[in-house]
């Protein structure tokens, strides 16, 4: 178990928590699809505790960091991008580099 594993849990699970008693009586389908999301992510790390993948399951990266837009339904990663952090940034500069961007 690493420390990031950890952290994602108890922001999934802070996040499911605050949505959840902010929820009004008749929850709309956004706040219900939110909350799901969140828990989804709660239940996604919990089980990263304990598999040898680690919280990325990234094969290079193991215990490396959780990209912050993976899972973000506002602004998604493009089709192809996991939980690595470090994989991503690596896409992104190559992405950036064949643009002619620095």
């Amino acid at each position: 178990m690493s420390y990031a594993d950890l952290r994602e849990l108890r922001s999934a699970l802070t996040t499911a928590s605050d949505i959840a008693f902010s929820l009004d009586e008749a929850p709309s389908g956004q706040e219900t699809e939110l909350l799901t999301d969140a828990l989804r992510r709660a239940l996604a790390a919990a089980g990263a505790l304990t598999t040898e993948q680690g919280t990325t399951g990234c094969a290079q990266h193991p215990q490396g960091a959780v990209d912050p837009l993976y899972g973000d339904p506002e602004d998604p990663l493009p089709p192809g991008y996991g939980r690595c952090l470090l994989c991503n940034d690596r896409r992104r500069r190559a992405s950036a580099r064949r643009r002619g961007w620095r």
